[in-house]
């Protein structure tokens, strides 16, 4: 291995110098959040500075912690005048730490795997963040024996023979060791500075200059890549959302919470990423249209970093038309009464930027072919409209406000206000509604910012019932802004509602809940470290159509009672729970024998779960859970296998929407007999 023998520190330089002092102003003095650096502020950061290079607390033994810990109260003056070395001195120890640990991992695998015992009561735990340091350096070593079985004990559990163990365990430590020695001053400068920054809130970071032109690609979305969102997560690169109509989102494996372990090219080995940096990860994933990736992934389900998944995807562009809102139709029967209920699916907020500049009267957008979609549906005569927003995470603020104004006569859609407490209220000006009839709006955990617009404004118009699960809560808007090396995006506004209440940390909650399967407490702005908190600003002044408390508890009632009877509901609780289940598990056991019992009942759970839901569409189970394996693989790769069955949430809105109808005739419209009449077309 053509690696360098020795570690060469990095330093900072005076570019850097001077982009952390105007980062130290900029974020004391135009962010949001009021905050000055103090004593206390330095030890977060010092705090946050360390989960950021060690988050699993592997690598750093409480002998070094407590070495680092001298330069603890003194972080924060230095940061403002841009006095860089004691961070990069953190970062460095760090970085020697990594190399140590690696060769040790190596030198284990050089002495065989047959060595070690799996007959113990052992066992690892899954998370170390909370864990204290290790002692010491005997401490450590015991640690990484532990970590090397859990590593062994996985893949000798999937079928993998001991030498391909060996094999991808080795590159494994290489690629990471050789990565730890081409360590950059660029890379502890961007980590140093996005501990400091995140100090105001999650979605304020700094970009190197190589970062910047990535977020410049990622903002026209031109990149022939994947359709993925991603960012750094400690030493791995995480999957934060999939872009709607692109390759991954199409293709169906790979989910929001993800970790990338390795990318391999068509034909080629696997290429380890662990510890990259994502600029280069980003370069890997890119490539020529049609050509095959594979990424390997902890998926965000999986109890430990040792269980991985392989996708293959197809690099394509993300086309605009693929991200475009569409149509459908529900029938349905009860009571002698038929419903015929439309629904429309919004994947993103969208608009076509450079055909509305360039003056093209047909210039394609959110709002335009949802009017479409909403005629085509009523010259099919739908009584009710279910608006699909789930797992759609924003996109044109314009356009949710435009969206908003389809379904009211007119007025003010949401506030946005300024660190110096301005509020702009925007509005919709238009008078006129396309769409009078009642409204259910479907939001999961994956709905925000804009969605989260929309979604909060039906609810506060009284205009329709939101179904699901409480949206994602971001809540904020933030600016890119240049310095003198790189960019800083900043938070400067925050949302509200017409209401008054903010859309920031708490989203908007549901009238009717339905559970999901996303875990709450790792996506989420609630989830995230130093989020803005919620509050509430005066409410504007504007129309409540509907006031739905006469009928909610009787909605609820019917749903409940529904869902109790629906096996499609109970199948989805019985898979929360087993989620539920898995993410408890603290740690797994390094006793071969028992190992094996858990994983066969994991397996055998899983296979249940895919089996009863294969009997409710009237299929073949599997025999076992390779079938399925083999069989998800192949859905996956056939793009155009949809699944036409409309899902049974969506059904759901249906259900809810008829139940609207049945209890209140009056929901028919929201405009009066006179306004009904001017709005006609003439015969």
């Amino acid at each position: 291995m053509d690696t360098p023998k020795v570690y060469e520190p990095v330093a900072p330089t005076i570019d850097q110098a001077r982009a952390n002092i105007l980062i130290a102003r900029q974020l004391q003095f135009t962010h949001f959040r009021d905050l000055r650096i103090s004593d206390e502020l330095s030890g977060d950061v010092f705090e946050a500075y360390l989960e950021y290079l060690d988050g699993q607390r592997i690598y750093l033994t409480q002998k070094d912690v407590n070495k680092l810990g001298q330069v603890k109260g003194q972080l924060g003056s230095a940061l403002k005048t841009g006095q860089l070395q004691p961070g990069f001195d953190i970062y460095n120890l760090v970085q020697q730490r990594i190399i140590e640990r690696l060769k040790f991992a190596l030198d284990t695998l050089d002495n065989g795997i047959s060595e070690l015992e799996f007959d113990t009561n052992e066992s690892i735990l899954l998370d170390r963040s909370e864990a204290p340091w290790a002692a010491d350096q005997q401490a450590l070593d015991e640690l990484w024996i532990k970590r090397i079985k859990n590593a062994v004990l996985a893949q000798r559990l999937s079928g993998t023979d001991d030498e391909a163990i060996v094999d991808t365990l080795r590159r494994r430590y290489e690629g990471q060791l050789k990565r730890a020695y081409q360590a950059r001053s660029e890379d502890a400068f961007q980590a140093y500075m996005n501990a400091f920054t995140g100090m105001w809130d999650p979605h304020t970071s700094y970009f190197s200059p190589r970062t910047s032109e990535n977020f410049n690609i990622n903002m026209s979305l031109s990149l022939e890549g994947i359709g993925a969102v991603l960012q750094a997560d400690n030493e791995y690169t995480k999957v934060v959302r999939l872009v709607p109509g692109g390759p991954a989102a199409k293709q169906g494996q790979l989910g929001p919470a993800d970790r990338i372990v390795s990318v391999a090219q068509e034909g080629e080995k696997p290429v380890n990423v662990i510890g990259w940096r994502l600029d280069e990860v980003v370069d890997l994933i890119r490539g020529p249209r049609n050509s095959v990736v594979t990424l390997e992934v902890i998926p965000s389900s999986a109890t430990d970093e040792t269980i991985t998944q392989t996708i293959a995807i197809k690099r394509d562009e993300v086309k605009l038309e693929e991200q475009s809102a569409s149509k459908d139709i529900i029938e349905l029967q009860r009571n002698g009464e038929d419903y015929t209920i439309g629904v429309i699916t919004i994947p993103t907020f969208y608009a076509d930027f450079q055909a509305m500049q360039a003056g093209d009267p047909n210039y394609k957008s959110t709002t335009r072919d949802v009017r479409e979609l909403i005629t085509e549906l009523q010259k099919q005569g739908v009584e009710g409209l279910v608006i699909d927003l789930r797992n759609n995470g924003g996109g044109a603020l314009h356009e949710a406000n435009d969206l908003v104004g389809l379904f009211i006569d007119k007025g003010p859609t949401v506030q946005i206000r300024n660190a110096n407490n301005d509020v702009q209220v925007l509005t919709d000006e238009d008078p006129s509604v396309a769409y009078d009839g009642p409204l259910v709006v479907l939001t999961n955990r994956m709905s925000a910012s804009a969605s989260e617009i929309f979604a909060g404004a039906i609810q506060d118009y009284g205009r329709g019932l939101v179904v699901g699960s409480q949206t994602f809560g971001k809540g904020t808007v933030q600016a890119v802004r240049p310095l003198n090396h790189g960019q800083l995006k900043i938070t400067q506004s925050k949302f509200y509602r017409v209401s008054g209440g903010s859309t920031q940390h708490k989203g908007v909650v549901p009238d009717i809940e339905i559970p999901s399967r996303i875990d709450k407490t790792r996506i989420g702005e609630d989830a995230l470290d130093h989020a803005l908190p919620w509050d509430q600003i005066e409410a504007v002044p504007h129309t409540r159509y509907y006031d739905f408390s006469g009928v909610i508890d009787e909605l609820r009632k019917r749903h409940e009672q529904r869902f109790a009877n629906s096996p499609e509901f109970s199948l989805l609780q019985r898979e929360i729970e087993f989620l539920e289940q898995q993410r408890k598990m603290e740690s797994v056991s390094l006793n071969l024998e028992e190992r094996k019992a858990q994983h066969t009942r994991i397996e055998h759970t899983r296979l249940a779960i895919a089996n009863a839901r294969r009997e409710l569409r009237g299929e073949e189970p599997f025999e076992t859970l390779d079938a399925l394996e083999d069989w998800q693989d192949e859905q996956a790769a056939d793009l155009d296998s949809t699944d036409n069955e409309l899902d049974f949430i969506i059904r759901e809105g249906g259900h809810i929407m008829a139940d609207m109808l049945e209890l209140d005739k009056r929901m028919a419209s929201i405009l009066s007999p006179q306004q009904l009449a001017a709005q006609a077309p003439a015969q």
